[in-house]
C-alpha cells in the first residue's frame, strides 16, 4: 500500500512538471510506472496523472486569460489595435458562437495533442473559453489518453 502511495505521489508530481515544462513526458512515466509496479489500479494513476496535468494546464489557461499576471518581460508590449487585435477578437467571438467546435477541437487535442495541448489550453485561455468548458475537456480528454497508456503495456503483453 505504501509503496502504490508513493508511486501515485511521484505521478502527480510529475504530472504537473510535465503540464508545466513540455520537455518532460509523462507518457513515458505513465507506462515505466505500469511497468514496474503491474499490481498499481491502472484507472487510479489515470485520474492522479489527468488531475496533475489539468491541475498545470490551468496556470496556462489562467495566465492566457490574465487573471495570473505575468512578469513584465513576459508581457506582450505593442498596441491593443491593429489587425492582429481584430482578429483577436474574432477568434473570441467564434468560440463563443461555436461551443460545441470549441469543445471538440479542446477534446481532441486533450487525447491527442494535436494541436499540441500547451498551446490549446494558452488559446482557450485567450478566447476567454469557459472554465467549466475547458476543465471539462481537459479531464476527459486526458483521463482517456492516459487510462490507453496504462492499459497498454497489459494488452500488448497479453496479445503477445
Amino acid at each position: 500500500m505504501l509503496s502504490i502511495l508513493g508511486l501515485l505521489s511521484t505521478a502527480f508530481g510529475m504530472s504537473i512538471a510535465s503540464a508545466l515544462v513540455p520537455l518532460i513526458s509523462i507518457e513515458v512515466v505513465v507506462i515505466g510506472m505500469v511497468l514496474q509496479s503491474p499490481t498499481l489500479p491502472w484507472w487510479l494513476l489515470a485520474v492522479v496523472v489527468t488531475v496533475g496535468q489539468v491541475g498545470g494546464k490551468l496556470l496556462y489557461y489562467y495566465s492566457a486569460k490574465g487573471v495570473i499576471r505575468l512578469p513584465a518581460f513576459m508581457q506582450r508590449k505593442g498596441s491593443r489595435s491593429g489587425r492582429w487585435h481584430q482578429w483577436l477578437q474574432s477568434f473570441r467571438a467564434s468560440c463563443h458562437d461555436r461551443p460545441v467546435w470549441t469543445g471538440a477541437v479542446l477534446l481532441v487535442s486533450a487525447v491527442m495533442s494535436i494541436p499540441p495541448y500547451a498551446a490549446t489550453a494558452i488559446i482557450a485561455g485567450w478566447a476567454r473559453v469557459s472554465l467549466t468548458t475547458f476543465v471539462t475537456t481537459a479531464f476527459v480528454g486526458r483521463f482517456a489518453r492516459f487510462a490507453a497508456l496504462a492499459l497498454a503495456p497489459g494488452v500488448v503483453v497479453a496479445w503477445l
